[in-house]
């Protein structure tokens, strides 16, 4: 078989010899076939040359060189085209295994030795290498001619001389043949005295070239101070970034090259001084100190990929050692390449190691502005945003050991519910209660001072890239509720029970386990919590509690502590107990279906008094209160109490008005059947009118009050007990429910609207109308006590007239004389002059006859008839303004509900004019208010001894003198008038 292959490599051999060497005509055939030998024989040595050779075979590398001479030597791609095709159907053979010796032999060929081509028959001037000189001498001028041109040509195409040939894998440079100007010819060679002439001259010729190319190659090699072998001593000193005899340490960032070697050499070493300047550079940043866990864990594991780093490089100062002992000293300058260890091959062996120290080198430069989270987010991106398998692996390795601290600080948060972040690195931060203060502005958590709210915050800037934010706010939520249960509930055996059975270890790269262990403590810790704030404290009971007592949906209890307490608060703010007003209160409770909740709901209930100011009366600051303790503060914030205070206060102010109305409406239905119509012929136009009026006033507050009680309270109540049942609810779904619970009820309660949508001014707020229109109809009410008392007393006046008439005609007398009737005229028209002049004439009379009839008169008294008659023109200017004012003031009302985008306030304002009987107005920006208080003033004008309107209680029905706002004294005197008539009936 051996035999064989030696015979199909000469036959091989010889074909291509007989190829390349051309046949001249006129040659003698015995000097053609010893020429034919001398070729054959030097293919032969060339081919066991390579077989010695110790170098790698790289086929591409060989490829790039035959196609980059095609191109230097042919300015037409052809010839490159050509050979990529038949290179291309070279790498599909199979048969062909050394395709790499193939190429090399033919490049080798196709050196400035080669004789194909068209100029394959023109011998140089001097013997070369390989050249064999034709017998036929008589055409060598015209051959040496062309051969010139042929040399002129090479020259500019040939590269400078020493140059190698890089086949990219080999340990050494791949040897070319001398060039064939005059400065590569060896000067032994002409010494030689080669005879040219002679047929058989060829074989001299041959000897003299190897022993040139082999000596030329040992002194350009022994040239080069240092050797690559004094370089590869060096190279694991310089790798771990220590200074060396040949590659020494300048500065921390400076590694110094000698001058004297070549360009390939320095570029290899510029390749490896990069990881030794990144290994010093790493080694100073593990060695720094760094005020972090996972700024210290970073720094641990990248002294772990050093260490790698360095095991490395003690594999590979072994294997330079075997090499360089190997060999003799000689022999390991000349010839280190065969024994597998060269420059090229350490490159090879660091490039993955050189790569890791770069990235490990950009995440230490980036890891200098960042901590905690923020740290581990940056190295995570190199894992998800780069493309390189190796970056990824490199980077999800690097993770594994950085998270280590996160992981446990995130088990301690979600399993014991403490934060054991000494530095400021988890995605929680405990707020220091100072601070807290001076950084949350909102009104709704100013105020609050809880465990829950003021004790932990999410910091969104810490929270890695590793886990999203929802599942950052389920941790962060589950470790705020296990603290809160631990500390504001008080049930911190609970905590330890479930951390011993629930806590398990937690770690990088294990996504599912860590999402179902979250999941579970999620689902566990908000069930509990919820569980105690239900079942320990109560608190849907007070959430009820507050709706039945703050919100007035206990009906009767409302209306009994009202009818209660109103001959109290119609007295001066300055004249009310605290004392009476609780007792009070606890009729009320006892005589109303109250009695019947729980113990703790009604110890909670309290009646205060609120901040009292010059002129205010009972109604204004009175209110009830509902205490509320911790852990229930946390739902029932401080903000919280103050808008259920705001909404009792609205509420308590159009409840009074729908008792004080109903008050009176009763009194004009009593009064209608017995003294009003006694006093029809003076007043039933009057009373006709006021109780159309009234009839309105009250249409608007029962309106008002069901839209508020029942389309605002009660459909929000249904939204909150809907949150609250919600599987899976937190106590932040429950904060967030009941927050929106109170929003609605403000905004669509006709007190959340700071300002007029159509003005724009806070006095035209849907608050100040509705304060307004209810003053206006408390002033009204009051005025038509005013006018009840005047009916009365025309009435009672009356009674003792006729009462008078019988009594002197029982005496025998005349009932009526001319003296009375011609009182009676003075009566029905007064004028000041006719006062006068009567009160002198009786002062002049010294109390003659006159002055006795007129004591004997059935009248007692002129002056009241005068008030009277004084006093009605006045009153029924005061309710026609009134009513003229509430009316205006409606139609206001209704044109900014008709515009508003919620429908239910819409609804309200159809409601309110079903009839169309108002006329809905719009304002334009602008107008509002200022109009609306001049008419006050212009109406309180008309009034000069009037005294302010307040908002409910203590006026007279002397209208001259006092306020017809409150309703104390007209009561009191109607009272007394009631009485009088009831005597002088009995």
């Amino acid at each position: 078989m051996g035999d064989e292959k030696a015979r199909r490599i000469d036959d091989a051999l010889s074909s291509l010899v007989s190829a390349l060497i051309p046949t001249l005509p006129d040659e003698d055939e015995a000097f053609v076939e010893a020429r034919h030998d001398e070729g054959l024989e030097l293919a032969r040595r060339i081919l066991e040359k390579h077989e010695n050779s110790s170098g790698a075979s790289d086929v591409n590398h060989v490829s790039d060189l035959i196609k980059q001479k095609l191109w230097r030597e042919n300015d037409a791609p052809d010839k490159a085209v050509q050979y990529s095709n038949l290179y291309s159907r070279l790498l599909t053979q199979p048969v062909l295994s050394q395709k790499w010796a193939i190429l090399y032999l033919l490049h080798q060929l196709a050196g400035p030795l080669h004789g194909g081509g068209e100029h394959s028959q023109a011998p140089s001037p001097q013997p070369g290498p390989g050249y064999l000189p034709p017998n036929n001498n008589s055409r060598r001028p015209k051959i040496l001619a062309e051969s010139e041109k042929e040399e002129r040509r090479r020259d500019r195409l040939q590269p400078s001389p020493g140059d190698t040939l890089d086949d990219g894998s080999s340990s050494a440079p791949l040897p070319r043949l001398p060039a064939r100007d005059s400065e590569n010819r060896s000067k032994p060679a002409r010494d030689e005295g080669v005879d040219r002439s002679s047929s058989t001259g060829v074989g001299p010729n041959l000897a003299p070239l190897t022993t040139i190319q082999d000596s030329s190659h040992a002194a350009n090699i022994n040239s080069e101070k240092p050797s690559e072998s004094d370089l590869l001593r060096d190279l694991p000193f310089t790798l771990q970034g220590l200074s060396s005899t040949n590659l020494p340490f300048t500065s921390a960032s400076t590694l110094s090259l000698p001058p004297t070697l070549p360009l390939p050499v320095i570029s290899l070493l510029y390749t490896l001084a990069e990881p030794s300047l990144l290994y010093r550079s790493l080694s100073d940043f593990v060695q720094s100190r760094d005020e972090g866990l996972i700024g210290q864990s970073l720094r641990s594991a990248i002294g772990n990929e050093l260490r790698c780093y360095l095991g490395l490089i003690a594999t590979l100062e072994g294997e330079i050692r075997r090499a360089v002992a190997s060999l003799d000293e000689n022999e390991a300058r000349v010839r280190i390449g065969k024994a597998g260890v060269t420059l090229k091959r350490c490159v090879v062996w660091t490039r993955e190691a050189t790569m890791g120290l770069r990235l490990m080198s950009l995440m230490a430069e980036k890891s200098k502005s960042k901590k905690g989270g923020q740290l581990i987010s940056m190295i995570h991106a190199f894992s998800t945003s780069y493309g390189d398998p190796f970056v990824s692996a490199f980077a999800e390795r690097m993770l594994a050991h950085i998270t280590k601290p996160f992981y446990d600080m995130l088990r301690q948060w979600v399993y014991d519910g403490e934060l054991s972040d000494p530095y400021h690195e988890f995605l929680v931060i405990e707020q220091a209660h100072e601070s807290n203060w001076a950084r949350d502005t909102n009104p709704r958590r100013l105020a609050a001072n809880s465990v829950w709210e003021d004790k932990y915050k999410l910091d969104d800037s810490m929270i890695p890239s590793i886990i999203t934010e929802d599942f950052a706010r389920k941790i962060f939520l589950i470790g705020k509720s296990l603290n809160f249960i631990r500390y504001g509930c008080g049930d911190s055996a609970w905590v330890e029970a479930y951390s011993k059975d629930a806590s398990m270890e937690l770690r990088y790269g294990d996504t599912a386990t860590l999402e179902t262990s979250i999941d579970k403590a999620y689902r566990t810790t908000m069930a509990r919590l919820i569980h105690l704030m239900d079942d320990k404290f109560k608190l849907f009971d007070h959430l009820n509690a507050l709706k039945k007592y703050l919100l007035l949906g206990q009906g009767d209890f409302i209306a009994l502590l009202m009818e209660s307490l109103s001959s109290y608060l119609d007295r001066p703010a300055g004249s009310q107990y605290r004392h009476t007003l609780t007792g009070q209160l606890e009729h009320a409770i006892r005589g109303s279906n109250a009695q019947y909740d729980s113990p703790d709901v009604l110890r909670r209930l309290d009646a205060r008094l609120l901040e009292l100011s010059h002129g205010e009366i009972g109604w204004d600051v009175f209110t009830l209160d509902y205490k509320i303790d911790a852990p229930v503060d946390v739902v029932l914030t401080p903000w919280a109490n103050k808008q259920y205070l705001v909404i009792f206060n609205f509420l308590w102010r159009i409840k009074r008005v729908e008792f004080a109305l109903g008050s009176t409406w009763r009194r004009c239905m009593t009064g209608a059947r017995g003294v009003l119509a006694s006093v029809d012929d003076k007043v039933g136009r009057d009373w006709k009118t006021a109780r159309c009026c009234i009839a309105e006033m009250i249409h608007f507050v029962n309106q008002l009050q069901y839209y508020i009680l029942f389309e605002v309270i009660e459909a929000s109540w249904g939204q909150l007990q809907a949150a609250i049942v919600k599987p899976g609810c937190t106590l932040d779904d429950l904060i967030d429910a009941h927050t929106k619970y109170l929003e609605a009820i403000t905004h669509k309660g006709l007190l959340g609207s700071a300002r007029s949508t159509t003005t724009g001014s806070r006095e035209d707020s849907f608050t100040s109308q509705l304060h307004y229109i209810l003053k206006a109809m408390l002033a009204y009410k009051d005025t038509v006590d005013g006018l009840y008392s005047l009916s009365v007393a025309e009435f009672t006046r009356r009674q003792e007239f006729a009462a008078k008439i019988e009594t002197r005609t029982a005496q025998g007398k005349w009932g009526i004389t001319e003296k009375d009737d011609d009182d009676s005229l003075r009566s029905s028209s007064p004028t000041p002059g006719a006062r006068g002049g009567d009160h002198a004439s009786n002062r002049k009379s010294g109390g003659g006859a006159a002055s006795r009839e007129t004591t004997d008169s059935p009248i007692p008294s002129i002056t009241l008839g005068l008030m009277d008659d004084q006093m009605l023109p006045t009153l029924r200017m005061r309710l026609w303004d009134l009513q003229a004012d509430f009316r205006a003031r409606l139609n206001v009302l209704l044109g900014d509900l008709s515009v508003q985008p919620d429908v239910d306030m819409k609804f309200l304002g159809v409601v309110m004019n079903f009839n169309d009987v108002y006329h809905p107005k719009r304002r334009r920006k602008g107008e509002g208010g200022a109009r609306r208080t001049e008419k006050d003033r212009r109406t309180q004008g008309t009034h000069a001894g009037d005294a302010s309107i307040k908002g409910g209680g203590g006026g007279s029905t002397d209208v001259g003198s006092e306020s017809v706002m409150g309703s104390g004294s007209g009561r009191g005197r109607g009272v007394k008038v009631e009485e009088e008539e009831q005597q002088s009936q009995r």
